[in-house]
């Protein structure tokens, strides 16, 4: 069984100090094993669970046994580069689409960048594959790729993009990709009411801006609303709910510090740009993130649980709102917790690197 320990967390956006009274009754049930980098995760019509590991593996896991899913796309496999996120699209079941976020080589030559491809899944391997958003340009740093991906009710596509290192140029400029959330239609076109559709020059594919690494990214269950998580330097990490054409700031604001303790900035809010709904110090590395609608759990609806990479746990946040009111630490030292995903049976699943898929089950 695994042990949860009741902690002392510092720093909500007022400062607060938040006591955890009690553990929670929660444990965790390993269904997938023998995983290397868990980043992508979603749950078929028939039951199955497909996943992705970085390197540039698909794998269907089907009445308790793994499948390699074949004729994958290939990937610019460099740093935090590789196969991330994947989607299945809202008619899966007519359409058999998969969508994809993935480093892929830049068409220039020059290193790779975040693409977003959709490919048809005949229940073996995949086929047909369409790239319908290549970020540029290329870079060969091996950092901020984000990506995760969503579908609105809509059937809007939203990604999101890091600023690939390049922190003075690309989140803050809106003709250049990097550092920001996207929105376009599920064959690649760019919707007409985006922010910045009829702006000259701009990435007409932005929904909102001044980012830094995304790699968590959920949808609210009541308001709809599209909320992320966000890697902030030397603490700083974000919870972020994303508005049409809003600037969040990266890095002309940030609660955080480079990493060898000098200042980036010494304004951590301006007119104009957003704040965060919540921000960590220090921070956790967030890495997939789902809100909590689940009968399996009722004292927990409308929680949000955030995978940490950093301190290799899951953080379940108590909301009253949009106001993180209570943290708790779930399932310490378990390992890095790539992803979190609440599927159509109700239950929570958690995609820890070099452990598995673990599904969490009340006591």
């Amino acid at each position: 069984m695994l042990m949860i320990f009741p902690q002392i967390f510092f720093c909500s956006k007022k400062d607060t100090t938040i006591i955890i009274p009690k553990v929670s009754e929660v444990d965790l049930e390993l269904v997938v094993d023998s995983v290397d980098i868990p980043w992508g995760l979603d749950f078929l019509p028939d039951g199955s669970t497909m996943y992705t590991e970085k390197e540039g593996m698909v794998y269907q896991v089907k009445e308790g046994k793994k499948y390699l899913v074949g004729n994958v796309p290939d990937v610019y496999y460099r740093g935090q580069g590789g196969l991330l996120d994947l989607r299945l699209h809202p008619d899966f079941s007519n359409n058999r689409k998969i969508y994809f976020s993935l480093s892929k080589n830049s068409p220039d030559g020059e290193g790779g960048n975040t693409a977003i491809v959709s490919a048809i899944f005949d229940g073996k391997e995949l086929k047909d594959f369409n790239t319908i958003y290549q970020a540029s340009p290329g870079s060969s740093k091996g950092y901020h790729f984000g990506s995760r991906i969503v579908f609105d009710d809509q059937g809007y596509l939203f990604f999101t993009i890091g600023d690939r290192g390049d922190h003075d140029q690309n989140p803050q400029d809106i003709k250049r990709d990097g550092g920001k959330v996207y929105r376009i239609h599920d064959d690649g076109r760019i919707p007409s009411d985006n922010p910045f559709y009829s702006t000259e020059g701009a990435k007409t594919a932005i929904w909102s801006y001044g980012h830094r690494n995304q790699q968590g990214m959920a949808i609210h269950p009541a308001s709809r609303e599209i909320w992320t998580n966000e890697h902030g330097p030397k603490g700083g990490d974000e919870l972020n709910i994303i508005r049409k054409g809003a600037n969040y700031g990266w890095p002309v604001i940030t609660y955080g510090i480079n990493y060898n303790g000098t200042i980036i900035t010494d304004q951590k809010e301006k007119e104009g740009m957003e704040q965060p709904v919540y921000y960590w110090i220090p921070s956790i590395g967030p890495s997939g993130m789902c809100f909590i609608s689940s009968s399996t759990y009722p004292d927990w609806q409308g929680n949000i649980l955030i995978g940490s990479l950093s301190f290799s746990y899951l953080e379940r946040l108590v909301m009253d709102g949009t106001k993180v009111v209570k943290r708790e630490k779930l399932f310490e030292n378990i390992g890095r917790v790539r992803n979190v995903v609440q599927a159509p049976d109700g239950y929570v699943y958690v995609a820890v690197e070099s452990k598995g898929i673990f599904r969490m089950i009340p006591k």
